[in-house]
């Protein structure tokens, strides 16, 4: 067995979930209701993957993408993620979350990023950056 201690400078132990993801929207986010009658919006957030040489010489075809669950709650990230379309370029910064819900087969689990921060990157029809970026 082997232990594996986490300390920062300050020796206490240090915990960590912060996600950044820069991707492409696929799909239009969705607007729906939780059974408490909370608001979430929704979204799908592709990000590509690097090469990975050694797939060819196994003979296999390595994933190329990741499609990545992203949540918004309610407050400005939600209001700034309905206005996303498909193939935005965004940025997304928040924490990977389990969530857990019941379904006709049985409880079920599903991991997904809660968004605290959605940056719009760059819109296909504006054939450049989004202003005020580089």
């Amino acid at each position: 067995m082997v232990q594996v201690d986490v300390v920062d400078a300050g020796g206490v132990d240090a915990v960590c979930n912060e996600v950044r993801l820069r991707g492409r929207v696929s799909g239009e986010p969705e607007l729906r209701a939780l059974p408490s009658e909370v608001l979430l919006v929704s979204l799908r957030v592709v990000v590509p993957r690097p090469p990975d040489p050694q797939a060819a010489e196994e003979g296999r075809r390595p994933p190329t993408v990741d499609t990545i669950d992203v949540t918004c709650w309610p407050g400005d990230v939600q209001e700034g993620a309905v206005e996303l379309v498909d193939g935005d370029h965004v940025e997304v910064h928040g924490a990977l979350r389990r969530r857990f819900y019941r379904t006709p087969g049985g409880a079920q689990s599903r991991y997904e990023v809660q968004a605290a921060m959605i940056s719009l990157l760059h819109r296909e029809e504006h054939g450049g950056p989004c202003p005020g970026r580089a």
